[in-house]
């Protein structure tokens, strides 16, 4: 344990042996030297505050490398000796961050007075990591229990025989649904990877709940909900008002999404399997958890054969994984921006091992918090993992370009902007692009095309966005406790309904745990940075495109080969957490604000189009 101290006014002590004096010079009497009174009261706490800051910097930063490099390893190696270490390493740095957050306190009183810089940084602590419970072996557990949920989750569906267990985990699954369209069988494959894992970490969660919220109540929060609504740079309130605005924006280009989709599945399956009205069956959207369509577009293409865009065909004959990732690369470079460094080919998983289990769940990495970038994934040779790439290298140079600040300003303005840096890349990733990186041959101009373009992206990015708002509203109640255990399944499916205006596809009971067969809730991450990304990316687009110079529709622009505009991104990017988010924001766009409007402005012709479709449907459900 590191102990805090009280800054000592430094001493300035000349070296000085006994010099020889002339022997002509008399002696002078000593200078008279006036003591400097020690500061006291608000000047003293100040000045510890200031000292204070700086220690925790180097304490921080170990114990976090420390859990960073345990987790790493657990990840790319799923053993119960790499979960154990993951956990151990874990409740060191909870525990430390935990007493560092108490003893900030005494510094209350005077945060006024601190410079801008400490006060940030004091702030920024309490968000640093998961807080301990004041009692060590709940704190233990806590610990244990995160890695637990963790590597439960990454191993997925296992099966022991003779002794040996074997898994299949969440890729398996996934392809069986982007492919399959028997609904019997899309109902087995759903069921299997929602009953086998949600079951597995139904009882994990629920008492991390409990250890969770009493590590909030260490530090003075009255839950973890309060913790994460808290780090915005605003009221809890007034950002969960915020959160509803942007949903308000996009809710009805959504919802004609949803009634087009809903006529064309019932085209497909008929009444029997989706109703002409009201809710669309989870499993037959091409994704565990209906969280993006993209693998329905061959049904929901509006024009069959105009433009077709799969670069899948060229990516399986003449690319491998680490070819993939240098196109990712490319995009960065070519706005400016540094090479990876040499270490991120030597440490990466870019495909998943014959011989072990890993977290297949794509992720990106500053491993050691001093440009040791990485990525972990197990990239297949499609479209959907370009596209992940090119978001996974976003988080990679975000982390670049701020690793030199203090380790609690390494993050981003907000946790939306880390998610958003490489979604906004994507963006960029136009027909023109593509044909410019020989992965299409043709690029076609015309209304048609122009709404099969805007369709594919709006499967991926529009459908989302109920998703993405509802996983965290769902924990908010749950840590809050206004939702119990028994009530854990029903409030999910009650908010999806709400939300997503999805069903599952058989009745559900109150012992399943459907919560728990997604990733962001076994590994407990955040998740409404995935919802704030998807508004933000396009206001990061918009802007992009106009220090770009380019003034045409915002869903022709890509900023690729830009250097105005990579510009403009690198300096948003370097300053990390270190300024409010809205500086951030302005910084790039001229706005404080969180808005959807670009989001309509790109999708305009899609939702014009949709809403043309769409007449005489009773819409919503």
């Amino acid at each position: 344990m590191r102990k805090t101290v009280l800054l000592v006014l430094p001493i300035l002590a000349a070296a000085c042996g006994n010099k020889p004096k002339p022997e002509s010079a008399p002696e002078s009497p000593p200078e008279k030297v006036e003591k400097q009174p020690a500061p006291s009261g608000d000047a003293a706490l100040t000045a510890e505050a200031k000292q204070f800051v700086a220690g925790v910097d180097k304490t921080v930063r170990t114990l976090t490398v420390a859990a960073s490099e345990a987790q790493w390893a657990n990840e790319t190696d799923l053993t119960p000796a790499h979960e154990a270490a993951t956990a151990k390493a874990s409740e060191a740095l909870s525990v430390e961050a935990t007493k560092l957050v108490k003893t900030a306190r005494k510094f209350e009183p005077v945060l006024d007075k601190l410079d801008p810089d400490t006060r940030r940084q004091l702030l920024l602590l309490k968000f640093q990591a998961q807080p301990s419970p004041d009692d060590p072996q709940q704190a233990k557990q806590l610990a244990e229990l995160a890695a637990k949920m963790d590597s439960e989750y990454g191993k997925g569906v296992c099966k022991t025989e003779g002794g040996k267990e074997t898994c299949q985990d969440i890729e398996h699954w996934s392809k069986l649904l982007q492919k399959e369209r028997n609904p019997d069988k899309l109902v087995a494959t759903w069921k299997t990877w929602h009953d086998d894992v949600g079951h597995k970490e139904r009882d994990l969660f629920a008492r991390y709940v409990d250890l969770a919220n009493a590590g909030a109540r260490a530090i003075g929060f009255k839950d973890v909900a309060s913790i994460w609504r808290s780090g915005y740079d605003m009221p809890e309130a007034e950002f969960a008002k915020s959160v509803d605005r942007l949903w308000s924006q996009v809710k009805p280009l959504y919802d004609q999404l949803h009634c087009y989709t809903r006529r064309k599945l019932n085209q497909k399956y008929g009444d029997k399997v989706v109703a002409k009205g009201g809710l669309i069956p989870s499993h037959l959207l091409g994704n565990m958890w209906a969280q993006s369509w993209e693998y329905l577009y061959p049904e929901l293409e509006p024009y069959k054969g105009v433009a077709p865009i799969d670069v899948t065909p060229e990516l399986a004959r003449h690319y491998d994984a680490k070819k993939m990732v240098q196109i990712g690369e490319a995009f960065y470079a070519s706005l400016g921006m540094d090479p990876l460094p040499a270490t991120f080919w030597d440490r990466s998983q870019l495909t998943k091992p014959a011989d072990k289990n890993v977290v297949c769940h794509a992720s990106a990495w500053d491993v050691q918090y001093n440009n040791d970038l990485r990525i972990k994934m197990c990239i297949n040779l499609n479209q959907e993992d370009l596209w992940t790439i090119h978001h996974e290298l976003g988080h990679d140079y975000y982390f670049h370009y701020y690793y030199k600040l203090s380790v609690l300003y390494q993050a981003g303005a907000n946790d939306g902007f880390h998610e958003a840096i490489g979604d906004a890349i994507q963006l960029s990733m136009t027909p023109g692009y593509l044909k410019e990186k020989g992965l299409l041959a043709t690029v076609v101009k015309n209304d048609k095309a122009t709404i099969n373009q805007q369709m594919q992206v709006a499967l991926g990015k529009i459908a989302f966005l109920p998703f993405g708002l509802l996983v965290d509203k769902w924990r908010w109640d749950v840590f809050s406790g206004e939702v119990k255990p028994e009530q854990y399944n029903q409030h999910w499916w009650d908010l999806k309904k709400q939300y997503q205006g999805v069903a599952p596809p058989i009745e559900r009971a109150a012992t399943d745990f459907d919560p728990g067969a997604k990733y962001h809730v076994a590994a407990n991450v955040p998740y409404m940075r995935y919802f704030l990304a998807a508004v933000l990316q396009f206001q990061f687009h918009k802007a992009l495109c106009a220090k770009a110079g380019y003034s045409g529709p915002l869903y022709e622009c890509s900023i690729y080969g830009n250097k105005d505009a990579g510009a403009a991104y690198m300096k948003m990017l370097a300053l990390g957490a270190s300024k409010p988010w809205q500086d951030a924001l302005f910084e790039l766009t001229g706005t404080r604000e969180m808005d959807a409007s670009p989001v309509l402005e790109y999708f305009a012709p899609l939702q014009g189009w949709l809403t043309e479709q769409n007449k005489g449907q009773t819409c919503g459900w």
